[in-house]
């Protein structure tokens, strides 16, 4: 035997060796394929889906279908005959939160979480009762933070 021929012989026996796992998982995932086949009628018969088909299905963008709840989509919720106008004076906008609008709102909370919340703009304030604020913007709202900052620590 030609040293080639031995060479060729001992790479055949090692490749053998490594794929036998593999063959033997192949073996056993068509005898698995097998069984789910023949218990298909009765996956059927339980409301299950075919073999295979949530395989081939794929997810299409957005929520699943019957996931949103009967109410009705999420987000502002529709006019209605109890709804009363923003706290704020003048504004005019349907109350989402605590008695303002959702832009007055947000503004709320701005407020408070610089430490600037007036007294007058409270929780569910009566509608067309509170004065608006007006904030400074760009240089002079740094300005004022500052001040603001430099006041809380004086005390």
């Amino acid at each position: 035997m030609s040293v080639d021929q031995a060479f060729r012989k001992m790479i055949r026996r090692e490749v053998e060796t490594q794929l036998r796992p593999l063959q033997h998982a192949v073996t056993e995932l068509g005898v698995l394929r097998a069984l789910a086949e023949r218990l298909q009628p009765i996956a059927n018969f339980l409301g299950g889906a075919p073999f295979g088909a949530s395989l081939a299905l794929r997810r299409r963008p957005g929520r699943p279908p019957g996931s949103v709840k009967a109410k009705g989509r999420r987000g502002r919720r529709p006019t209605g005959a109890n709804d009363r106008p923003c706290a704020i004076i003048g504004c005019g906008r349907s109350s989402r939160t605590k008695g303002y609008c959702a832009a007055h709102y947000q503004k709320l909370r701005m407020l408070i979480r610089t430490k600037r919340r007036p007294a007058a703009w409270s929780d569910y304030a009566p509608a067309d009762s509170v004065k608006d604020v007006v904030l400074p913007r760009g240089r002079a709202a740094v300005k004022a933070l500052r001040a603001a900052r430099q006041r809380r620590r004086k005390r």
